[in-house]
């Protein structure tokens, strides 16, 4: 076994189970804690365990009730600290203990954001959320911080009593808290092992609809009707998920919509799906990012990557499974149209990185690389690629899908590498191995850049989106007035997307063009995110001011960061508004998510210790 060089935690030992007890403090902004993690010893005279830590105050360590040694490495910078606790005792190979640790969280710790009221919709309450993937549950927990360690868990939390607490887990009931009846425990138990990284909590004044036989949405009151309304097709994604894959072993899917500085579009917490209020779009037209999360279900939480360096067989085969529902729900050319939109996103990822760059390998070394600077879309769309290759080279996607289901009924509950992924491919196809081995594996796997092979989608969703583009881009200032309303309202939001797309591939518009297209199109009244996001970017390639404070403002008011990295890069692309954009960018970071705003200061080039004067 292979040890994870995103964790100081080692192959000797694993977790098998955590018992969490969380006293959340709003005023200090910190959680007061209790875990007790039953560690199963890997090998025979075990007595140091390493767990992972992260600004954690230690405060004392215990092993089956007898109070133990610990030390704490140095600081690493990304890494956070290893926490060594001596055994009073040997085990030997397969024993287990109990090893208690009680320590209190950090207000800076980089898993946990902390919002004032005035941060949230209700502007009343404080609220507080994590974000652990993919090596931040160490700054809320000691643990082993490796998705090659899975476990199951049980928690209590105490809350103020005007508060609700959900996590990723299934809920177990709730009580006066006996030490303050001003506070609530809520209890929960997850009883399917997973990593760290999927341990999540949310504290907030939460309330939730039912919008299925298994699901809920969660969310301040503000949201929650439009999202009941906005995810109402979850039970028939997670059904035509099964009939893909197999059960749904989770028990519970709820959806919980987040404050608008989560970072990410969802996050695949068992139980509890995250999802970025930017989903909202009104028209469902966003919703197979909850497709993405669901099949999450499956690929990452039930078959895992071993390290963040096989991250692309979380992220390729969930984007797989998630194009499949879309083709059971819409149509195979719905699929062949969103890969094509998918094969845009990685080029733009492989130009932002360059060509050249190890992190665009599908699978990169992560020997000192901070796994969120490696964070991109090449996993998901290089991994798709790959997996779409595979499929029209081995008889298409229903035999490939039967790959996909004994991929997962193998190696369920586990964590894997791609050596173990292959070998797994070459045993299930073991009639066509002289087709496969026709595959350039390193090509692929191991060689920055695009992939080695250009896969043929099916156009004909994307035919009216690429004539509308082609027409633009070569329009002189004359024929302007040939464009029409109608020329865009024939377009569903999908194809919207993949026009703007198309466009942001090309040299920036001329100003008159752009100015043009919204004068025809009315593009600045569209709320869809990702159509909005896509034109404010046109716009500001295309030096038109008017749409700078617009720009300014999408970056601002939400903080996922598929939208919030490329709509600062634009605007400090911008000579003239260059130092605007850092002034705006300093002014928020305070109230951005720490992994947001550190991965922006990079993008801007500053300095990290330059916080807060220019």
């Amino acid at each position: 076994m292979s040890a994870d060089p995103c964790s100081f935690s080692g192959t000797r030992s694993a977790t098998r189970h955590l018992n969490l007890v969380l006293h959340v403090d709003f005023p200090r902004r910190v959680i007061r804690a209790r875990v007790q993690l039953t560690v199963e010893a890997l090998e025979d005279r075990f007595s140091v365990l390493t767990l992972d830590t992260k600004e954690l105050q230690i405060v004392s360590v215990s092993v089956n009730g007898q109070a133990a040694r610990f030390t704490m490495g140095p600081e690493h910078s990304f890494k956070g600290a290893a926490l060594d606790i001596t055994l009073p005792f040997e085990l030997s190979r397969g024993q287990q203990a109990v090893v208690e640790v009680t320590y209190e969280t950090a207000p800076s710790a980089s898993a946990l954001q902390w919002l004032s009221p005035e941060q949230t919709a209700g502007k009343k309450q404080p609220y507080l959320f994590s974000q652990c993937q993919a090596h931040h549950c160490r700054s809320m927990v000691p643990c082993q911080d490796s998705p090659s360690v899975k476990h199951t868990y049980y928690a209590q939390v105490s809350v103020p009593k005007d508060l609700v607490a959900v996590m990723s887990a299934v809920r177990d009931g709730q009580e006066v808290d006996p030490q303050d009846n001003n506070r609530i425990i809520y209890r929960f138990r997850q009883p399917v092992p997973m990593p760290s990284y999927l341990i999540a909590i949310v504290v907030g004044a939460l309330e939730s609809r039912e919008i299925g036989p298994r699901s809920r949405v969660w969310s301040e009151k503000e949201f929650v009707d439009k999202a009941a309304f906005e995810f109402s097709e979850t039970e028939s994604m997670l059904k035509t998920a099964e009939d893909l894959v197999g059960p749904y072993v989770w028990g519970q899917y709820d959806i919980l919509v987040l404050p608008p500085s989560f970072p990410y579009g969802g996050m695949e917490n068992p139980c509890l799906t995250f999802a970025t209020p930017t989903l909202l779009a009104g028209d469902k037209s966003l919703s197979n990012v909850i497709a993405h999360e669901i099949s999450h279900s499956w690929t990452g939480n039930l078959v895992t990557n071993k390290t963040w360096e096989h991250f692309w067989l979380n992220e390729g085969h969930t984007v797989y499974l998630e194009r499949m529902i879309g083709r059971s729900l819409v149509s195979e050319q719905f699929r062949q149209f969103k890969a094509m939109g998918g094969w845009k996103d990685l080029q733009e990822s492989v130009n932002t990185f360059g060509a050249d760059n190890q992190l665009t390998n599908l699978v990169p070394s992560l020997q000192d690389v901070d796994p969120d600077d490696a964070f991109s879309s090449v996993p998901y769309e290089k991994g798709f690629a790959l997996l779409y290759h595979l499929e029209e080279l081995l008889g298409g996607p229903d035999v490939f899908m039967g790959f996909v289901r004994s991929y997962i009924q193998r190696f369920s509950y586990g964590s894997i590498t791609t050596d173990e992924w292959k070998n797994h491919l070459f045993t299930y196809f073991k009639d066509q191995v002289d087709v496969l081995n026709k595959v350039d594996w390193n090509a692929w796997m191991f060689t920055p850049g695009m992939p080695p092979v250009k896969p043929q989608y099916d156009t004909t969703l994307a035919d009216a989106c690429i004539a509308l583009s082609q027409r633009w881009i070569k329009a002189k200032d004359q024929d302007l007035s040939l464009f029409k309303e109608s020329d865009a309202k024939t377009l569903s939001s999908h194809q919207l997307i993949e026009f703007l797309s198309l466009l942001l591939q090309e040299d920036p518009l001329p100003l008159s063009h752009v100015k043009k297209m919204q004068e025809v199109y009315d593009l600045n009244a569209i709320m869809n995110s990702e159509i909005r996001f896509r034109w404010l970017r046109l716009c500001v390639r295309s030096r038109w001011e008017e749409a700078v404070p617009m720009a300014m403002k999408m970056a601002t008011e939400q903080g996922r960061m598929k939208y919030t990295r490329p709509l600062f890069r634009e605007l400090s692309n911008y000579e003239k508004y260059r130092d605007e954009a850092l002034r705006v960018f300093l002014a928020h970071r305070a109230a951005m998510h720490p992994v947001t705003a550190g991965l922006v200061a990079k993008d801007l080039k500053l300095d990290a210790s330059k916080t807060t004067s220019l």
